[in-house]
């Protein structure tokens, strides 16, 4: 038997919400399996859809650099908070940024190698491997997203901000247009509050994960069937919770957090025909600070590590 210790059934607890007991009896049928636990405990109603408590975060700064059709997003990590708020860091992060938007870069692999801003003789890694000396704190940027549009306007926001274009949430969105008014970009700006606000997994049902749709049928369906209904009753509940579902998840499906009753979908519709203008929301990126970094500790140190050299 797989042995369950206090550690394991606290991370469960701070991920469903869960009561003790339940997480330990959860991981006791699951033979210790976390992600499998977790399941367990929603199809026994005992856990919320997608809780997200209990995540681990790093620190340092989410950056944005916005120029016309095209934008950079980065997450610069350090080892603390008191480290973020440092004004050597903070230039940092923004003309890491900045650079990486001069020459359009896509991925931070490639971003490591080029010229720093500071000196060309450097390389952006060493550069970082430089401030890492001068600040004394492990520093890693941890990933990086460009979007580019022909035409319209990419809108941006940043939620906690410490300083310009710098905090703990940021978001980019693209909107295609024929169009680059003020109303456009105001309209960029609003769906690009609402996603950082609302999570979105996606930006059409299309584009979600089909592993994630399919784990969240099984779940429903057998929520479902232990309800005792008839096959056809059930088929009918499990469509009803998966389009429950994409309305959570997706962002054209979801309902914008301002007004609480149009969809994201509705609104840039509706936008269209009073600006008379072609809308068409073609990429969004979303950035928190930390995210998923309990699934990703070993990656974060050898990011440090390969920046080291």
């Amino acid at each position: 038997m797989t042995e369950i210790n206090a550690n394991m059934v606290k991370d469960l607890r701070e991920k469903t919400g869960a009561g003790m007991m339940d997480c330990k009896k959860a991981l006791l049928e699951c033979s210790g399996n976390t992600e499998e636990a977790v399941d367990w405990l929603r199809k026994k109603g005992l856990a919320a859809a997608g809780k997200k408590a209990g995540r681990v975060a790093s620190e340092g700064l989410v950056a944005i650099a916005v120029s016309s059709t095209k934008a950079v997003i980065i997450e610069l990590n350090s080892e603390t908070d008191f480290v973020a708020k440092n004004d050597k860091f903070q230039a940092l992060a923004k003309n890491l940024a900045v650079e990486a938007l001069k020459h359009n870069i896509k991925d931070v692999e490639s971003f490591l190698t080029i010229a720093s801003p500071y000196s060309p003789s450097k390389t952006i890694k060493e550069e970082i491997m430089e401030h890492v000396a001068t600040i004394g704190e492990n520093i890693a940027l941890r990933r990086l997203d460009y979007s580019s549009i022909d035409s319209g306007v990419i809108g941006s926001y940043i939620h906690g901000a410490v300083s310009e274009g710098m905090g703990k949430i940021g978001v980019l969105v693209a909107l295609e247009s024929n169009s680059s008014s003020e109303e456009v970009k105001i309209l960029a700006k609003q769906i690009a509050m609402h996603i950082a606000a609302a999570r979105p997994e996606s930006l059409s049902v299309d584009q979600l994960d089909q592993n994630l749709i399919e784990r969240e049928r099984a779940i429903f369906t057998e929520q479902a069937i232990a309800s005792g209904k008839p096959a056809a009753v059930i088929e009918k509940m499990v469509e009803g919770r998966i389009r429950k579902f994409y309305e959570e998840v997706v962002l054209l499906e979801q309902v914008y957090a301002i007004d609480g009753k149009t969809k994201i979908s509705q609104l840039v519709s509706d936008n269209a025909k009073k600006i008379g203008a072609e809308i068409k929301v073609v990429k969004f990126v979303r950035y928190g600070l930390g995210e998923g970094i309990e699934k990703q500790e070993s990656n974060f140190a050898a990011e440090v590590a390969a920046i080291a050299g």
